[in-house]
């Protein structure tokens, strides 16, 4: 994709089904409040959540709608062995690092990222 062609780095909520943005805000800031560990990659970052019941279903749930609404960024799901962390790794462009850091801020109020 040439840089012209580009999504702005923005969030667009509109992308996602009116009917189901309250609820997908409502999802994503529960899942980001279970966050156990951050850590800041070169272009972006990765978030650790314990293993529990339906944590997979719900990253893919959030993935699901949010890829919708920010386009520009790359979602990564790693599932350690022996019932160990489950990683969320976001990340993307130039700019993506920011915009990741005030969105999660956004959600939850986290001043540590």
């Amino acid at each position: 994709m040439s840089v012209k062609n580009q999504s702005p780095l923005a969030c667009d909520m509109t992308a996602i089904p009116a009917e189901q943005r309250p609820a997908h805000l409502a999802k994503s800031r529960e899942l980001f409040s279970q966050i156990e560990e951050t850590r800041e990659l070169p272009n972006g970052y990765e978030f650790r959540f314990a293993d529990q019941p339906n944590g997979l279903l719900k990253l893919a749930e959030f993935i699901s709608l949010e890829k919708l609404c920010c386009p520009f960024l790359r979602f990564e799901i790693e599932v350690e062995a022996e019932s160990g962390p489950v990683w969320l790794r976001l990340t993307g462009r130039d700019g993506v690092k920011e915009f990741i850091r005030e969105e999660v801020r956004g959600l939850i109020g986290l001043t540590g990222i």
